[in-house]
């Protein structure tokens, strides 16, 4: 945004390369709050949502107890692909370590999860919390269990029954809706 205001572009030109570049107000004022919420970005040319990216870590393997959700910092999303998605006030970033969801998701990236999709679509990718571990893992049922799936086949699957004691100590975080890795 900071680019865009001094280069006096907008930021699909700057992104994208669309749009006329200069058609920036130069006016614009950037309404950014902090905190661990997502916050909007308003300009004159783009509608993004700010969404906090936290110290938790999610594993993809033998279970973080990396659970500090405080903020470290937070990336810039297109508000109308977000409002799609799921709801925005309820998203958050974390990165994953470990190998057990490779080759789709692999040790370094960071996932977008939306904490208010807590009902388990079999099959889909979610934030899972087992205990005082949190993992990634794709989820699915068998009677009366439920199965945390890794993709990678090294991985065997975690089955937790949904009766008992140990049903009390699993709880969906969030479903898993994007996620993006840094080239090495």
């Amino acid at each position: 945004m900071a680019l865009c205001r001094v280069g006096k572009v907008t930021t699909d030109w700057l992104i994208f390369g669309t749009d006329d570049p200069v058609s920036i107000d130069p006016q614009a004022t950037l309404a950014v709050s902090s905190g661990a919420a997502p916050s909007t970005v308003a300009c004159a040319d783009c509608d993004v949502v700010m969404i906090p990216k936290v110290q938790a870590r999610l594993s993809a393997g033998g279970g973080s107890l990396e659970a500090n959700g405080d903020p470290v910092g937070s990336y810039a999303f297109r508000s109308d692909w977000l409002v799609r998605k799921g709801q925005v006030a309820s998203m958050v970033l974390m990165d994953v370590v470990g190998d057990s969801m490779a080759p789709a998701i692999e040790d370094g990236d960071m996932v977008l999860i939306d904490q208010s999709q807590t009902g388990v679509v079999p099959g889909a990718i979610y934030a899972v919390g087992v205990e005082d571990g949190v993992y990634v893992k794709r989820l699915d049922f068998l009677p009366g269990t439920l199965v945390l799936n890794s993709v990678n086949p090294t991985y065997s699957p975690i089955e937790v029954p949904l009766r008992g004691d140990l049903a009390d100590t699993v709880r969906v975080i969030g479903r898993i809706i994007w996620w993006c890795r840094e080239a090495k």
